[in-house]
């Protein structure tokens, strides 16, 4: 597999891979994440053009999608039930979405930006049971929980 940026000409495969995503989730019980066509075209193009998407390829073909940078989340500034890891500078992942075709594409995603900071934040929904046990795997540890800029919550793990 390759990760890469993403480009505007990946817009209508991305699109359509986070539709696949939001079809798993409703399928494992995850009923109340990436409602209403989240995340928008919109905020897509606009991590495109920060530089901050990314698509993992595997023979050509779109296999995941996410946003990552290494930086400040103002979402993570305040934690409840619990504190992170650290207070040292680190990157952050959001949106990551799977095609379901590639086995084990999340997970490389996921190896590919901690190895790009070596401290990583990351945060899902409570209902994202996938997602929960792919972090956990991966040795993110469940650190507390966050309060989301839509005023939802997320549970926040991190990788040190």
């Amino acid at each position: 597999m390759e990760i890469r940026k993403a480009a505007e000409e990946d817009l209508p495969a991305v699109m359509e891979l986070y539709d696949t995503a939001r079809r798993f989730m409703r399928r494992t019980g995850n009923l109340s994440q990436w409602v209403n066509g989240y995340p928008w075209r919109e905020l897509i193009v606009s991590d495109m053009r920060r530089g901050e998407s990314y698509v993992c390829e595997e023979n050509g073909q779109l296999a995941a999608v996410f946003m990552f940078r290494i930086g400040e989340e103002p979402s993570y500034s305040a934690i409840r039930e619990g504190a992170w890891l650290n207070e040292k500078p680190y990157g952050v992942v959001h949106r990551l979405g799977s095609s379901g075709v590639v086995p084990g594409a999340g997970r490389f995603c996921l190896d590919w930006s901690y190895d790009r900071c070596g401290n990583l934040r990351v945060d899902t929904h409570r209902d994202n049971a996938v997602m929960r046990r792919i972090l956990e795997e991966k040795g993110f540890v469940r650190c507390g929980v966050l309060t989301i800029e839509d005023g939802t919550e997320r549970i926040g793990y991190q990788k040190i």
